[in-house]
């Protein structure tokens, strides 16, 4: 089968190569994929920035999402069909999706919403899990209380606004001049341009953040969250509390501890717990996210699509940071 990989970590562009198809399970379906979404996770494990989370051998398949349709199913397959729609995010040991085929385990995918193309369905799974993990699963917010949601217009921020809208959250968000109007579209009841004003002098007493940037956007955040409150990062460093939880071990968990004594320090001044999200495969949440997308409560917000073929400068694009919503490779 044709796909993008990389034979070494680094800035290096992507390669199209002839590869085996990938051998199926018992548990597996083998998909042929239609379209997959570029996320940021693709440039970090390109350039090798999350080797202490994850390793993987050369040469490596990049891309976490996908849609597609079943072609074959494993011996012990119960809950898909050869001809299915479904779309997913593999696990971590088992990415791949610059590609024309992916074996993936049944419990990591689900029927592809039916008011979706494969290019919009494409666009979902990683954004979509992230953010429900993110409000439902950590931060567990409730109808009425308020979050930041940082990053509004890009991919993760553009799913997590709607996400939290059909929630019943109140919710505030950061963007650019550029993205105003789009945020506003997607139902944020205040919109902080961030090269005017700084959220943190503008907002208080949120009862989460949801912190797409790390950085210093990130410790600024506890400054908003009122006390018992919770910030959740998907682009902050992991902390000791996360290297327990997955089982990083005892040399890994203490570095975990080191590097975010400063986080540490701000959790105890101001009374907030601060959790590193490292998104979980979970086909049966992608299930209820189906259901709210075809419901109209969640829509699609798709920048650019690219042609397989031309993966390198989607790569490139989403390095620019001047996309607004997802970035789409059309394979099949």
């Amino acid at each position: 089968m044709k796909a993008m990989i990389i034979k070494k970590y680094g800035k290096y562009p992507l390669q199209l190569a002839d590869i085996p198809t990938p051998v199926v399970g018992d548990y597996d379906v083998l998909a042929e994929i239609h379209a997959a979404s570029i996320n940021p996770i693709d440039v970090k494990v390109r350039d090798g920035k999350v080797r202490m989370l994850l390793k993987y051998d050369m040469p490596l398949v990049l891309g976490n999402d996908f849609s597609g349709i079943v072609i074959k199913v494993g011996k012990k397959v119960e809950k898909f069909k050869i001809g299915d729609e479904i779309y997913g995010r593999p696990r971590k040991d088992r990415i791949g999706t610059f590609a024309e085929y992916i074996s993936i385990h049944e419990d990591d995918i689900a029927l592809k919403p039916q008011n979706l193309s494969f290019e919009e369905a494409a666009s979902i799974p990683l954004v979509g899990l992230t953010s429900y993990q993110a409000l439902h699963d950590i931060l567990q917010i409730s109808e009425g209380q308020k979050v930041l949601i940082q990053a509004g217009s890009g991919g993760v921020g553009t799913f997590a606004i709607q996400l939290a809208k059909a929630m019943g959250i109140y919710v505030a968000t950061t963007t650019s001049d550029a993205g105003v109007e789009l945020v506003k579209s997607l139902g944020a009841d205040q919109i902080i341009n961030y090269k005017k004003e700084q959220f943190d002098k503008v907002l208080q007493n949120y009862d989460g953040v949801f912190d797409t940037i790390g950085g210093e956007t990130l410790e600024k955040a506890f400054k908003i969250v009122k006390q018992g409150g919770q910030i959740v990062s998907v682009s902050g460093l992991p902390n000791a509390r996360f290297g327990e939880e997955y089982g990083s071990g005892f040399i890994k968990t203490n570095l975990f501890r080191l590097i975010t004594r400063k986080l540490t320090k701000l959790e105890m001044k101001y009374n907030v717990n601060y959790s590193f999200l490292f998104m979980k495969p979970n086909g049966r949440q992608l299930g209820i996210i189906s259901e709210l997308i075809e419901a109209g409560k969640i829509k699609p917000v798709i920048d650019l699509i690219f042609p397989f073929v031309e993966a390198q400068k989607a790569m490139e694009y989403s390095e620019s940071g001047r996309a607004k919503g997802k970035i789409i490779l059309k394979i099949k």
